[in-house]
């Protein structure tokens, strides 16, 4: 069964930082490329960061370039989101997804809630 479990977040005070941890299990997502997405209240979802397994290529939304990092361990199990600066309008459930050729995003986590004070 393929699992996406996230964790690491919670509530921080404006200009504090966070980090975000998306386990991957049961199969191999060398393939995959790995995602970062949130959802505020009332708010579609949207793309936050990306990573290659392989060649470690990196995407960021506007939006968060220069604040958040996106990371993944060797053993292509984890992606981490490091996530400095953070401002209220960051406040959202974030979620972990992985993206294939032939499936694009299909695997999802349950999402971490990110709430950031003013």
């Amino acid at each position: 069964q393929v699992q996406l479990v996230e964790s690491g977040g919670g509530l921080v005070q404006a200009g504090g930082s966070l980090r975000l941890s998306c386990s991957a299990s049961g199969r191999s997502f060398s393939n995959y490329a790995m995602g970062w997405f949130r959802q505020a209240p009332e708010k579609e979802r949207e793309f936050v960061a990306a990573i290659r397994w392989g060649g470690g290529n990196v995407d960021y939304a506007e939006s968060v370039k220069g604040r958040f990092t996106i990371s993944r361990d060797n053993a292509m199990t984890k992606v981490h989101l490091q996530m400095n600066s953070l401002k209220p309008e960051d406040t959202a459930v974030y979620y972990c997804a992985a993206w294939g050729v032939a499936t694009g995003y299909k695997y999802w986590g349950q999402g971490t809630q990110v709430t950031v004070s003013s």
